[in-house]
């Protein structure tokens, strides 16, 4: 069983930066893929970053590249979503989320949301025009 809390949430105006935390606990295998992502409300969960062990292989969505980052430090135990000129768009929850193997995956990262087997509780980013 993998427990995972993220923090790190809060309002801020467009334009702005947040660091989002998640702090990765329990059985973890030799291999872990970690993701984020968001849903705001009345849309679906998307795929935000995606990430494999502690890197380099990192998958951004589209849309986000050159303004979000994903990051795992393994020492601390801890994934990291960096996030640069905050949109009002951006405001949803966002969710760590993580599966773990003995062996190397075909897919070392993706943004779909059923490939994951582990969720958090969220934290929620508020972006004011």
């Amino acid at each position: 069983q993998v427990q995972l809390a993220e923090s790190g949430g809060a309002s801020v105006q467009a334009g702005g930066s947040l660091r989002l935390s998640c702090v990765v606990s329990g059985y973890i295998k030799a291999n872990v893929r970690l993701g984020w992502f968001r849903q705001a409300p009345g849309n679906e969960r998307e795929g935000v970053a995606s990430i494999f062990n502690s890197g380099p292989e990192t998958l951004v969505a589209e849309a986000l590249k050159g303004r979000f980052a994903i990051s795992h430090d393994t020492a601390k135990h801890t994934l990291y979503l960096q996030m640069d000129n905050l949109k009002p768009e951006d405001t949803a929850m966002y969710y760590c989320a993580a599966k773990t193997w003995n062996f190397v995956p075909a897919m070392l990262v993706t943004l779909t949301d059923g490939n994951y087997d582990y969720w958090g509780q969220g934290t929620q980013v508020t972006v004011s025009p």
